[in-house]
């Protein structure tokens, strides 16, 4: 991994540079540092390196090359037209979820959705978006071979019926009616993304995701161990465990900013936190703590998926609010201020923008962009063509600040 460190703290406080960076004049040095894979079972929080904590200490910037999110929620109409941009800024790329009303579960669908997509894209941007379709339990076959076609369908979504924001078309019977489906997908090289919960109504809200990795999740990759699979938005140390178990490039996460920042009593503090419920539910800080370790340690099965999902402020202050945190115009400043804390700024770039592309087998983002250490006070709310948006963090000051601007 590449990432070039600008630093103006005293030299004492410098990092040693690599036996083969360049060293600058105006204190500009450059790291290569490769990943490292890790296996393990949930273990405390390492203490930070003495060069790690001297890079956190005197870091103004990071150069990195350019993002990709791996699950973004975009919606329709003046929603989508509002909270592109802020997706569009600084990603390359993103996968887009197919959750409409009605749901992309055909190519077709998927091919008019890019299009909408495309056209209230900024005037210059380079942005792409990769769309996938929504698995039912009447997808067919021939279907995924459309998909892979086309050229711009790069992966199928499995929602378990009802289990979050319009999912009720979702699949009710993964392996009495989906196996077909499931096998052409490894024949086409298809991955398979998951929204990883049961829905049955006696399991606790917060037990879902264990109780589907045993009775879904590790059945189905027994089954077809080919099939690639993306765990979404994880969030317990079961599915730490769980994707440290499985063959590295066949089983991998998704990770949210808020399930690596918020534990459950965000949802409570100072009375009911409309805005920092999401699905899956923020758990216990101990789940919490294992996520962190896990995407901040250097292994590659983790990557960048801001599951961004933007709901009308109404839809989330009312008697039965929404799912989703939009979390899309901080996501960044976020992420860099996880591994800031975690003494692990040296692995930011791999997690944002090399373990994606490398699991679907997409070239890198050859554009960088800058994290700044600049102070900015996240807005109350953004407005789309009907009312206001509120996003995660919402009032709060962050440090880290992303820019398309490589120099000032």
């Amino acid at each position: 991994m590449q990432v070039a460190v600008t630093t103006t703290a005293a030299v004492l406080a410098q990092p040693q540079p690599h036996p083969h960076s360049h060293s600058h004049s105006n204190l500009s040095v450059s790291f290569l540092r490769p990943s490292s894979t890790c296996r393990f079972r949930v273990r405390a929080f390492s203490q930070p390196s003495l060069r790690a904590i001297a890079m956190a200490a005197s870091t103004q910037q990071l150069t990195i090359t350019r993002p990709d999110d791996w699950h973004l929620h975009l919606r329709e109409g003046g929603v989508l037209q509002a909270v592109l941009p802020h997706s569009a800024k600084h990603f390359g790329r993103a996968i887009i979820m197919p959750n409409l009303k009605p749901p992309v579960t055909t190519t077709a669908r998927a091919v008019e959705y890019r299009e909408e997509i495309l056209r209230a894209l900024p005037p210059g941007s380079i942005f792409e978006p990769l769309m996938t379709l929504y698995l039912t339990d009447n997808t067919s076959p021939e279907e995924i071979k459309l998909a892979r076609k086309s050229g711009v369908v790069y992966a199928v979504k499995l929602y378990p019926a009802g289990a979050t924001t319009n999912s009720q078309d979702g699949v009710t019977d993964i392996f009495g009616k989906c196996l077909p489906v499931l096998e052409e997908m490894v024949r086409q090289d298809m991955p398979l993304l998951v929204h990883g919960e049961v829905t049955d109504p006696h399991v606790d809200t917060f037990d879902r995701e264990k109780v589907f990795i045993d009775r879904i999740l590790a059945p189905l990759v027994q089954k077809l161990p080919q099939l690639k699979i993306v765990m979404e938005h994880i969030t317990t140390m079961d599915a730490v465990n769980f994707v440290e178990s499985c063959e590295e490039g066949h089983v991998a996460a998704t990770v949210t900013p808020q399930h690596l920042l918020l534990n459950r009593n965000a949802l409570f503090q100072g009375g009911l936190q409309p805005h920092n419920y999401c699905l899956p539910v923020l758990k216990r800080e101990t789940h919490r703590q294992a996520i962190v370790s896990a995407v901040t340690s250097g292994s590659r099965r983790y990557f960048l998926g801001t599951d961004s999902a933007p709901h009308d402020k109404r839809n989330k202050e009312c008697s039965c609010g929404c799912a989703g945190i939009y979390s899309a115009p901080v996501a960044l400043s976020l992420y860099a201020k996880v591994f800031e804390e975690a003494g692990a700024l040296d692995k930011l770039e791999a997690f944002t923008s090399f373990n994606g592309p490398d699991f679907y087998g997409l070239p890198r983002n050859t554009s960088k962009i800058v994290m700044r250490k600049s102070a900015w006070k996240v807005p109350a709310t953004y407005t789309h063509s009907s009312g206001e948006i509120v996003p995660m963090y919402t009032g709060n000051t962050l440090e880290w600040l992303p820019s398309d601007q490589l120099e000032e």
